[in-house]
């Protein structure tokens, strides 16, 4: 659609903390906007600045500058309250939260006076996460109009909604195994369920934080999802009428959906081991089991074990990730077990990090071992590659539900009651999902969502009709308040 030219450029400011999973989905909804017509930015805190933009030759000097480009979108910069990455790392998630939520907003607010509040450019609207819940308030405080873009399924939307505002019951300390029954859904047991909504659950700043947002849903205009209809279509009109969510996704690079990946404005913390790309080009197709547990799961000697044993006895090539943590538990946490990398040299690879879109799209691979992230995920079904989920914690037990018993395109290993998969688990899902009963449908089913997809995003689909709704009524800011039943 075109839109008369005018004497000021209408913005949209995204704003995310530094992690790789927040920032990239809000940077390829941009792309879309921009393309739409709209002005973009993103706000994002310091320390992305320094993993990302930082020139590798850089003499020392530790001066941030105001903003960086990526693809014609500017990054601005802002503190979020730590003086030094030391005292930053030092933190724990709950320390964390709690400092950029008190130093988030200030900071925030001042960039947004700095840049947005004279001269040609109009800030026609924010869009945060629900993990920084603030920015809302920020938005509020200039007059301006905010959505959030979910970053997980509408599932966990659903569950969380419900939850925090106490419309359903679920497992209390003294009901912990208590089932629960939502609509769209199927019944959930305990180990089904996001972490947070348990009440073994160790974190509080995330649980106050969600709190804070789903109680305060009044604060926004839109609630866009980075998930598509056709994929979570029940759940999705089970929140219709209750507090609506419209998808845009999925957000994942453009290779994924056979478009140029050069168009990417997608960012990398973690530099990539392309080399791993060689080492696919010589398996047999179908072959490979690709394993990656994310960014932040940290497994385990026990479990790292369990699956190194399992791919040994398996004796199918594998693609392992093992991203060495920054704090170790024990001496082996997180690295595989003594002896097993010269045992299985001539039978699969071990690299810190890789291209993971490349990998899945790899025709050689035959499945994925993941932690069921839910960017991982959704690389996985624009791929069209099964899954084998071993959820930890977060929404990824849920996640895992949903690709076994909703999408179908996955098997979810059983897991002991502290969370252990025993070898001959991992055993049994590799050959179930590579030659077992359910193999054909497994793969039937992922390669109709890879389909769907691509689909969703081409003119005219679910996710690209979403968009150009949102974009319309940002710039002609015509009904929101009606049609989204949020305000």
């Amino acid at each position: 659609m075109a839109y008369e030219k005018r004497n000021e450029e209408l913005h949209v400011l995204m704003v995310a903390f530094s992690a790789q999973g927040h920032i990239n989905p809000l940077l390829r909804l941009g792309k879309s906007l921009l393309s739409k017509g709209l002005h973009v930015s993103l706000a994002t805190t310091e320390t992305v600045y320094n993993r990302v933009f930082k020139p590798s030759t850089s003499t020392g000097d530790t001066a941030v500058p105001t903003s960086a480009t990526i693809k014609a979108i500017q990054v601005f910069f802002f503190s979020d309250g730590f003086l030094t990455d030391l005292d930053r790392k030092n933190s724990d998630m709950d320390k964390y939260m709690q400092t950029i939520e008190k130093f988030g907003p200030i900071n925030l607010s001042n960039l947004i006076k700095d840049h947005f509040l004279s001269g040609r450019r109009k800030l026609a609207c924010i869009i945060n996460n629900p993990f920084v819940p603030w920015v809302a308030d920020v938005a509020a405080e200039h007059g301006v109009p905010c959505a959030c873009l979910w970053i997980q399924p509408c599932a966990l939307y659903a569950i969380y909604y419900r939850f925090y505002n106490k419309l359903n019951q679920f497992p209390t300390l003294t009901e912990p195994d208590l089932s629960v029954q939502l609509p769209g859904l199927p019944l959930l047991q305990t180990h089904d369920l996001p972490s947070f909504v348990l009440p073994s659950n160790p974190l509080g700043s995330i649980p106050k934080l969600l709190t804070d947002f789903f109680q305060n849903m009044k604060k926004l205009k839109w609630v866009l999802a980075n998930s598509f209809y056709e994929l979570e279509k029940e759940v999705i009109d089970s929140m219709a009428e209750l507090c609506p969510i419209r998808t845009v996704g999925p957000l994942v690079p453009p290779s994924l959906l056979g478009e140029d990946q050069n168009q990417d404005v997608g960012i990398e913390m973690w530099k990539p081991q392309e080399s791993c790309m060689e080492w696919l080009s010589h398996q047999s197709p179908g072959s490979v089991i690709y394993i990656s547990f994310g960014s932040l799961v940290v497994l385990s000697a026990k479990q790292m074990e369990s699956i190194a044993k399992a791919l040994k006895n398996s004796k199918c090539p594998f693609l392992w990730v093992i991203k060495r943590p920054e704090k170790a538990a024990t001496e082996r946490t997180g690295e595989p077990p003594l002896g097993f990398l010269e045992e299985t040299k001539d039978q699969g690879l071990v690299v810190p990090w890789c291209p993971q879109t490349k990998v899945l799209a790899n025709p050689a691979v035959a499945c994925f071992l993941s932690h069921c992230g839910w960017n991982s995920m959704l690389e996985a079904i624009t791929a069209g590659t099964p899954m084998i989920a071993y959820p930890q914690w977060s929404d990824q037990p849920t996640n895992a539900k949903l690709i076994a018993h909703v999408f179908g395109m996955g098997i979810r290993l059983n897991q002991d009651t502290d969370g252990h998969v025993p070898t001959e688990e991992v055993e049994r899902a590799i050959q179930e999902i590579l030659s077992g009963p359910s193999s054909a449908e497994i793969k039937k089913n992922a390669a109709a969502l890879k389909c769907a997809s691509r689909e969703v995003v081409a003119h005219g689909g679910s996710s690209d009709h979403n968009i150009q709704l949102f974009v319309d009524e940002v710039l002609g800011n015509r009904g929101c308040s009606r049609q989204f039943g949020l305000v």
